[in-house]
């Protein structure tokens, strides 16, 4: 059975949590394909969570709290943010049955998203799948500057303050690469994920409402650090 044929059996949102304990994921050739592969990569994407590199002007942003951020408000448009062509970007990986997928995830408790918003419009955001210690990053969009970034910051320092040990990103870009993402080989990968599904982090230690200051989250990072 090849990886396609794989993904294109039954899939329900228990066995994607079974897949992620196993280090694969689902993806899509476009959002207009209605079929699935697995993906496992020779060479992981992961940010270590106590090198988070955050750049200085970034760091402004954030502390000036120039952006509401949410957690878990808009599961859903945060998907369809993802999905959506972006500058760059003409086609997605996030078919329907991706978002059904992960819509259920999210029904369950293991997949989360982070809204970024300014004058009550969604401008940024980002979302993925916890299990045990390990949160796997999905996807992020941005329709305005640093939106995304911001999301990305208000991540780390929930999954710091959490006890979460490993952030993976799927895939390095230059763009985490800035953040400190680094490339790590599937054995060592598998021996990361192993470890983080050891024990249970908390996604919500740090209360979603009110919104978490800019400030908080810059010092829950700089501690970790």
């Amino acid at each position: 059975m090849t990886p396609r044929d794989a993904a294109n059996s039954e899939i329900t949102p228990e066995v994607l949590l079974r897949a992620y304990a196993c280090g694969i994921f689902p993806m899509a050739e476009s959002a207009d394909d209605p079929s699935l592969f697995w993906v496992e990569p020779e060479m992981r994407g992961v940010i270590p969570l106590d090198a988070f590199h955050i750049a200085s002007r970034l760091a402004r942003t954030v502390r000036a709290d120039a952006f509401t951020v949410t957690v878990d408000k808009a599961f859903k448009a945060v998907i369809a943010g993802c999905a959506a062509p972006q500058a760059g970007r003409n086609d997605t990986w996030i078919n329907q049955r991706i978002r059904d997928l992960y819509i259920g995830l999210h029904g369950l408790g293991h997949a989360h998203s982070v809204e970024v918003w300014q004058d009550d419009e969604l401008v940024g955001g980002l979302y993925g799948v916890n299990l045990g210690r390990a949160f796997f990053g999905e996807s992020m969009f941005h329709h305005v500057r640093d939106a995304s970034k911001v999301a990305l910051v208000h991540l780390v320092a929930r999954l710091i303050a959490g006890g979460f040990e490993l952030l993976d990103t799927q895939y390095v870009t230059e763009h985490l690469r800035s953040f400190g993402a680094i490339e790590v080989p599937r054995r060592r990968y598998a021996a990361l994920l192993d470890k983080a599904l050891e024990g249970e982090a908390d996604f919500y230690r740090l209360p979603v409402a009110p919104p978490l200051a800019g400030a908080r989250a810059l010092e829950i990072i700089a501690a970790r650090n």
